[in-house]
């Protein structure tokens, strides 16, 4: 982010390794506040900016070459309210292309004014303004997710426990059916449709795993229904 951003800020939900330090070796703005939501916390840095125009990153992406250039080309003549890239996910050494997880565009650059954090935990994601302009940029944003399949596993049965929450505090309730035939159709739809097995070992892996999570979510809402 060096280069491109005139303010560094980092909300930190109280870790305990060396993030502190190593954000205050480069002159970070580091605030420490309760992790209260993915959205929630999102919000809170977006009021910590002193400028307009923000971007936001998670800890886990990393912006290339190409799209720093990019950036940087708009950056002294901003004249859309918001900007998006593509975001390209690396999962255990392997950048995945298919699966319907690239091109994966994200809107990560905007005037806050015209747009904040929305959606539904934890699958955060920008709402803009009604008539907000938007531009596409060229170039990739990293996204180093997962190093093992077991930390992906982690991730599905906590993303699950919100995302079951959330979905049933709107009102959505689940069956045996839905937990049938929505991971079914996950599949297909990941490994054929989207071309997963394009992807191969890999691609094969993470179409069992997101038909594994549909499945668990569903199941979970099932419960809480129950309840």
């Amino acid at each position: 982010m060096k280069g491109i951003a005139d303010e560094l800020i980092v909300v930190d939900s109280f870790s305990t390794d060396r993030t502190e330090e190593i954000c205050k070796e480069h002159g970070v703005k580091f605030v420490q506040h309760a992790f209260e939501g993915h959205i929630e916390q999102k919000n809170y840095a977006l009021d910590l900016a002193s400028y307009d125009y923000v971007i936001s990153l998670d800890a886990d992406e990393a912006i290339t070459q190409k799209l720093s250039e990019s950036i940087l080309a708009v950056k002294d003549d901003l004249s859309f309210d918001a900007y998006s890239f593509n975001r390209l996910t690396n999962y255990c050494g392997h950048w995945v292309r298919f699966c319907g997880w690239y091109p994966d565009k994200k809107l990560r650059i905007w005037n806050r004014q015209k747009g904040r954090w929305g959606g539904v935990n934890p699958h955060d994601k920008v709402v803009l303004a009604e008539g907000a302009s938007l531009k596409h940029l060229k170039g990739d944003l990293e996204h180093w997710s997962f190093y093992t399949r077991e930390q992906h596993m982690r991730q599905i049965r906590y993303f699950t426990d919100i995302s079951s929450k959330a979905a049933f505090a709107k009102g959505k309730r689940s069956s045996l059916l839905k937990m049938l035939y929505k991971p079914a159709f996950k599949f297909f739809q990941s490994y054929f449709l989207q071309l997963g097995f394009l992807d191969g070992y890999y691609g094969l892996v993470i179409c069992i795993n997101s038909t594994y999570a549909k499945y668990l979510k569903y199941a979970k809402l099932n419960e809480l229904g129950k309840q």
